[in-house]
C-alpha cells in the first residue's frame, strides 16, 4: 500500500476511525504515545470529541463512549454519498440501525448499524469532513477487516449496502475474502472459526500502520495497554493485536 494524502473518498470506501472511550483524554494520552498523534479538543459543541492529527492532517477521532454496556471500540466509517438512502437499503438487507442519520455540525451526515452477522459499522456523508486526510503511513490507518462467523450472509449483505463484490482467496490455510469496488480492493473480511473464543462477537477490526511491529507492541505495554496476539509475520506485513488501557482492541502493521 502506498501512502496516501486524501482529498476525497469514493462511496463504499473506508473514510474514517474514531474511538469510543470512557475516559476520550487519557485516550488520547495513549495513543499520541503511541503513534505521535497531535490531538486537539473539538470544543464543547463537539461533546469533548478529539481529533487526531499527522502532518497537520486529520487520521482519526476520540470521543466519549456511547455505549456503556460494551467495552471501549473503534468504529469504521464508510463514506457515503446520502446517509438516509443507505439506511433505507440497510433495514431492507437485514441490518440493524442504531442510531438514525443526523448531522454533525457542518462536517457530515452519519449513522451507526450493524450488519445482520452482528458487526457494528458506521456511515460518513462527508461535508466539511471528508473523512481522513492521511492513510497507508506509519501512524495512519491502513486497513478495515470485518471478522464474523458468517461470511455467506456478509456477501449478500455488503454489495447491497455499499456497491462491494467480494474476492475469496486462501492464505495460509484460511479463505480470506477482499471486498472490491470495481478493481479496487478497500476492505477485507476474515471468518471466525472455533479457534476463536466463544464470546468473541462480529466486528471491524482497523488496522493502524506502524514502521517497526515490535517496537510499538512493547511501547503498548509502557503505556498501560496489553498485547493481545503478539508481533507474527503473515504476507502482508507483520502484525500484532492490542487493547488500549481502557480495552479497546485494535491492529498494528509493518506492511511489507
Amino acid at each position: 500500500m502506498v501512502p496516501l494524502q486524501i482529498e476525497s473518498y469514493e462511496p463504499g470506501t473506508p473514510a474514517w476511525v474514531d474511538l469510543g472511550s470512557p475516559d476520550p483524554a487519557a485516550a488520547a494520552g495513549f495513543y499520541s504515545g503511541l503513534f505521535g498523534w497531535e490531538v486537539t479538543d473539538q470544543g464543547s459543541e463537539a461533546g469533548g470529541y478529539r481529533m487526531a492529527f499527522l502532518g497537520g492532517r486529520p487520521v482519526a477521532g476520540l470521543g466519549p463512549q456511547q455505549q456503556t454496556d460494551i467495552p471501549p471500540y473503534w468504529t469504521t466509517y464508510f463514506s457515503v454519498p446520502d446517509a438516509d438512502a443507505v439506511t433505507k437499503v440497510v433495514r431492507d438487507a437485514g441490518g440493524q440501525v442504531f442510531l438514525e442519520p443526523m448531522d454533525v455540525l457542518d462536517a457530515g451526515r452519519m449513522a451507526v448499524f450493524a450488519d445482520p452477522t452482528g458487526a457494528p459499522f458506521s456511515v460518513w456523508q462527508p461535508r466539511a469532513h471528508i473523512g481522513a486526510g492521511r492513510v497507508n503511513e506509519p501512524g495512519a490507518m491502513c486497513w478495515n477487516e470485518l471478522v464474523t462467523r458468517d461470511p455467506a450472509t456478509a456477501k449478500a449483505f455488503y454489495p447491497a449496502v455499499l456497491g462491494w463484490s467480494a474476492a475469496d482467496r486462501e492464505i495460509e490455510g484460511v479463505n480470506y475474502t477482499e471486498w472490491k469496488l470495481g478493481e479496487l480492493t478497500v476492505a477485507g473480511m476474515l471468518p471466525m472459526d472455533d479457534h476463536w473464543p466463544a464470546e468473541t462477537s462480529a466486528h471491524w477490526m482497523v488496522y493502524f500502520a506502524v514502521e517497526d511491529t515490535d517496537r510499538t507492541a512493547a511501547r503498548t505495554g509502557e503505556l498501560g495497554g496489553t498485547v493481545l496476539v503478539p508481533p507474527t509475520d503473515i504476507p502482508p506485513g507483520r502484525f500484532a493485536v492490542l487493547r488500549d488501557p481502557h480495552g479497546a482492541v485494535f491492529s498494528i502493521i509493518a506492511l511489507t
